[in-house]
């Protein structure tokens, strides 16, 4: 958002607002001139929390057409509770230029909350939703509305030669992941991988990297398989600690289950470190379709074997890596902000 208010004389946020301690991967606004307009939390999970919305739902949405009203762009984050009374309240307002960034996978076919579909249906509706541009992740060939985006991590400047990791008995394969401990990005199947991989005698370790409810599971783990020499949690840490990381790893081992825009894949591949993932979203469109990483299914032997083929062809892998690294330094933070500045022009 840093890089989105740098184009307005006035920010609006409508959000609900949480306190609690900001971790290593939270920023700051570094604009001034932000106005925050408060209102309640609900969700739509568990029956008291039904109830709750029928008295804060209408207050937020007359919340929401007050604070659209005087303003001359609506910008919405998507999909989301905010988001989805936000997609009702600016159909009132087809004339007032409008973006909205939608944050999860566009796929159709992808399985989906339904309130995510709602807000799918009423953005890309040329009806009820107009003057607007929609950033989603991947080429989706969709309606007018619609604009395939992406987001971006690194600079210009970070673009640095990065020579391949080369392969031999001497070191350890260096396997990462990056991303929250939770069930949906089953980092539970990455420590798999790396029992099965010290089973068959490859000299191999694991560098995890995010914080989540699957902490405590994983910690288990890892001492249950006496893992503890060659499987690390880091927790949340630095931008740039998880920069030194990708530039050390042979392979990123991201089996997650829903994404939009995974900017953990694009980091590996912009550092050269060869992702082993799913097909979700725009995934299979980021990394070539195979050209520049490998999509798998979430099958600890089927990545194992992945792993074990590169071993055996370290021309193909650093083919891949090399592949990688060309297409994600595309996409800097210059020509991200380049892209928004021509949205918002």
């Amino acid at each position: 958002m840093n890089i989105w208010n740098n184009y307005a004389d006035e920010v609006i946020i409508v959000a609900p607002l949480v306190f609690s301690a900001p971790s290593s991967i939270d920023a700051p606004y570094n604009f001034q001139n932000i106005k925050f307009v408060k209102v309640p939390e609900f969700n739509l999970i568990g029956y008291f929390s039904l109830l709750q919305i029928f008295w804060k739902v209408p207050y937020i949405l007359i919340i929401l057409f007050c604070t659209v009203l005087k303003s001359n762009h609506i910008h919405l984050r998507t999909p989301g509770n905010m988001g989805l009374l936000g997609t009702f309240v600016q159909i009132l307002f087809p004339n007032k230029k409008k973006t909205a960034k939608y944050a999860g996978n566009w796929d159709w076919k992808s399985v989906q909350p339904w309130s995510y579909r709602v807000q799918q249906r009423i953005l890309r509706n040329t009806f009820l939703t107009r003057n607007i541009q929609v950033l989603v992740y991947g080429d989706w060939n969709e309606t007018e509305n619609i604009r395939p985006f992406f987001t971006a991590s690194y600079s210009e400047i970070d673009i640095i030669q990065t020579p391949p990791r080369l392969f031999s008995s001497e070191f350890p394969v260096k396997l990462l992941f990056v991303g929250s401990l939770s069930q949906g990005k089953r980092p539970m199947i990455s420590l798999n991988v790396l029992k099965k991989l010290n089973e068959e005698k490859i000299p191999c370790e694991i560098n995890l990297y995010g914080d989540g409810k699957e902490r405590k599971a994983l910690e288990n783990y890892i001492i249950q398989n006496n893992l503890g020499s060659i499987a690390f949690l880091h927790g949340n840490v630095s931008a740039e600690l998880v920069k030194e990381s990708y530039q050390n790893s042979h392979f990123l081992i991201f089996i997650s289950q829903s994404e939009g825009w995974p900017k953990v894949v694009a980091e590996s591949m912009f550092w050269g470190c060869l992702p082993l993932t799913t097909a979700v979203s725009c995934v299979p469109e980021m990394i070539g379709h195979g050209m520049r990483g490998d999509i798998v299914e979430p099958s600890v032997q089927q990545i194992v074997e992945r792993i074990k083929y590169y071993l055996l062809n370290p021309t193909e892998y650093n083919d891949k890596c090399l592949k990688a690294m060309d297409w994600s330094r595309q996409y800097t933070l210059e020509k991200l902000e380049s892209g928004i500045k021509s949205i918002l022009n």
